[in-house]
């Protein structure tokens, strides 16, 4: 978030990291006026193995994206994922204290700080505190119970916790490339505020972003996140997968996946061939089928898919799947891939291109940057709640993200 006007997003990949600048216009809209990437070779999984390296990609990112856009930046919104995240649903309960029993802002911070008072291991941090729906005096789905009479206050909430050793690494890194973190936001949170329509989570939805190192998996109904999970396989397992089958190097293999991959074996022309470099100094490329590739590429879709579908019925959310599921990460740009996942599913599937901004939009309207444009979305939406000055009267979630967001 910036005094200028502007709004800045850095998402952190195993692959590569991606700032996007947005301005703030009149209308209180929010358009992308600066994109940067760079390669990242200092994560693992999600998660940051190489402070030197992961810091001059987000510096190398943000310059890029400050030389786009014509201003500089100084803070920003970073996504964080890893297998190290996890996430657990939480209930709060308390006794109504206010004045002739109406609910004040106190009773709301009250009921949610004891909806925290759960045994948390002393190397974990929370890092979301996301309500899903109060309940006064028995009636529940009420999503602002500020000014209501009652007795007895309860809250359902979304807890999200992250290693602290792992989350300092990831604060390490951007605060060296000269950057002040506004929030550590989790990406699905991030990438649903881009992808997913109020509707889908009114009725329930699944988000699956297949990113490069990891899969990471969101549940959504009645408004409200209601489970998380991240699965470590992605993108890179399927470009392992290639560079062995083919017998190619990695880039090559990334390069073929990018241009000829395909999920679903008929949607490729059993004629058609690709031009497939050789392993080792001298050897000339190959011609293979196009079909080889995507039997080489289904099993792996497969197996990320039904893990997905075991964690979701494991956790009993099979059912809140009404509005289907959608794709995001580039590992969904796949030909066939949304095919892939309804077979596994049995629910209808799309892909999920970010929106909700203006400005640069045919630059970042592809999967891959759904968790970027995610970002903006998210601090864009902070801005507006707390309004333009400080003595503006706050909406609830405004109030709400600043009585638990992390410093």
């Amino acid at each position: 978030m910036s005094k200028n006007g502007y709004v800045v997003g850095i998402d952190i990949g195993t692959k590569k990291v991606t700032a996007v600048i947005g301005e703030i216009t009149e209308e209180r809209k929010v358009e992308v006026i600066g994109i940067g990437t760079a390669d990242s070779k200092g994560l693992r999984k999600g998660v940051v193995v190489n402070l030197d390296i992961t810091s001059a990609a987000i510096k190398k990112a943000q310059e890029e994206a400050e030389l786009m856009a014509g201003v500089t930046i100084h803070s920003a919104f970073i996504g964080i994922s890893g297998a190290h995240i996890k996430s657990f649903n939480s209930r709060g309960v308390i006794a109504v204290s206010g004045k002739n029993r109406e609910i004040t802002r106190d009773d709301i911070r009250r009921v949610i700080e004891q909806s925290k008072a759960v045994s948390i291991p002393p190397d974990r941090e929370i890092i979301h505190v996301i309500p899903q729906e109060f309940v006064v005096d028995e009636q529940d789905g009420i999503r602002d119970p500020l000014g209501m009479n009652g007795i007895k206050l309860e809250v359902n909430v979304h807890i999200v916790t992250g290693a602290i050793t792992l989350v300092q690494n990831l604060r390490t890194c951007v605060e060296r490339a000269g950057i002040n973190i506004e929030q550590i936001v989790l990406n699905q949170i991030a990438t649903s505020a881009a992808v997913l329509t109020h509707d889908e989570k009114e009725l329930g939805v699944g988000l699956i972003d297949i990113g490069a190192g990891t899969t990471e998996v969101a549940i959504f109904e009645r408004g409200s996140l209601w489970y998380t999970s991240i699965i470590p396989l992605g993108g890179d397992n399927v470009t392992n997968d290639i560079a062995v089958g083919l017998r190619t190097p990695i880039p090559d293999a990334e390069k073929i996946k990018k241009k000829f991959g395909c999920v679903i074996s008929p949607a490729s022309d059993e004629q058609e061939t690709i031009e497939v470099p050789s392993v080792g100094k001298g050897r000339k490329p190959r011609v293979l089928s196009r079909q080889l590739l995507a039997d080489i590429i289904e099993p792996r879709a497969e197996e990320i898919f039904r893990l997905v579908d075991s964690d979701i019925k494991r956790m009993g959310f099979e059912k809140s799947l009404n509005s289907g599921i959608v794709l995001s990460g580039g590992t969904a740009l796949l030909e066939g891939i949304e095919e892939a996942a309804e077979e596994i599913f049995d629910v209808p599937v799309r892909r999920g291109d970010p929106t909700g901004v203006g400005g640069l939009v045919d630059r970042v309207s592809t999967p891959d940057y759904s968790t970027a444009v995610g970002l903006l979305l998210y601090g864009h939406d902070l801005i507006k709640e707390k309004g333009s000055t400080k003595d503006r009267k706050k909406g609830f979630f405004a109030r709400f993200k600043d009585l638990f967001k992390e410093e």
